[in-house]
């Protein structure tokens, strides 16, 4: 079983273009299962892949308090890799297919108010410290285009469109999207990108780049950083994360009556379904603007 996973990673990761994030998620997920069953790296014959043993699995991922959407993923990751091995004929049947998905509360996304956030980057335009040029861009970038963390990371000099004013984006997936930008975004962009060693990059070079130079990805951790310290007032000492910003940036549009489906074209989901929680932020504030301003509320 061990080998036959090692063949779904790889398989999983040419074919349906798994992200190194979703890979390492499953193969903790599906050894998590061959551990239980047989102990920590030991050999697991196919036979022990069994009902039981997946619903074992599953109670003790409740019992040591994994959130539905991880155990969400943990039993997506068994169901996919069983796919597997019903077409290398190592299972007759699936085991996993009998287990439902947990259910999943339902939480609306945190998004920033809009006049604060703006008050914010536009205080922040006017900082003079050596990492302010790098910090504004990226920030102004990510809410401009609502971007995911990864997907700002992951830009590339060869996705700025300077002159159309767009931005080529690879999502989840490794599906692209093309995505408009502000003017905000695009200064800010200019002065970065004006500053020194970041002109001239090559096409392959990344945008935003660490202590390193060119040849250093600036990473996840440090944008968190970035963006916690510079619009912590916005969240009301609450912290704020970068996948707020692109919350904010599809909730801000729909308030200003932005078209669903122009949302969801702007976020990269694949369906509507994702795009639509940000109805229920909008008739939230629709129903507080309603208590505080009607006279008989």
């Amino acid at each position: 079983m061990r080998s036959a996973l090692e063949d779904f990673l790889r398989e999983f990761g040419a074919t349906r273009r798994g992200s190194p994030h979703t890979l390492a998620a499953y193969r903790r997920d599906i050894t998590r299962v061959l551990d239980l069953c047989a102990g920590e790296g030991k050999p697991v014959p196919p036979s022990e892949w069994t009902g039981p043993l997946l619903e074992r699995a599953m109670r003790d991922l409740y019992r040591t308090g994994h959130a539905a959407t991880s155990t969400s993923r943990a039993l997506a990751a068994w169901r996919s890799f069983g796919k597997f091995c019903m077409r290398r004929g190592i299972f007759a049947t699936d085991p996993a297919r009998a287990l439902p998905f947990p259910r999943r509360p339902q939480r609306l996304p945190r998004t920033l108010p809009r006049i604060d956030l703006n008050d914010a980057l536009d205080r922040l335009a006017a900082a003079t410290d050596p990492s302010a040029p790098r910090d504004i861009a990226l920030l102004e970038l990510t809410y401009s285009a609502g971007l995911r963390l990864s997907e700002l990371v992951g830009l590339n000099h060869a996705d700025l469109d300077r002159a159309g004013r767009l931005l080529r984006v690879r999502g989840k997936g490794r599906r692209e999207r093309i995505a408009p930008i502000g003017d905000r975004a695009l200064t800010a962009l200019d002065r970065y990108l004006g500053g020194e060693n970041r002109l001239g990059g090559a096409p392959g070079d990344a945008v935003f780049v660490g202590r390193g130079g060119r040849a250093t990805r600036l990473s996840g951790r440090t944008v968190q950083r970035v963006v916690t310290r510079r619009l912590s007032m916005v969240a009301g000492g609450l912290g704020v994360t970068p996948h707020a910003l692109r919350h904010s940036f599809a909730s801000h549009l729909l308030d200003a009556g932005a078209d669903l489906r122009a949302i969801q074209e702007l976020l990269g989901h694949r369906s509507l379904a994702s795009t639509q929680v940000y109805t229920h932020v909008s008739r939230t504030r629709l129903k507080e603007a309603y208590a505080q301003a009607h006279p008989r509320a």
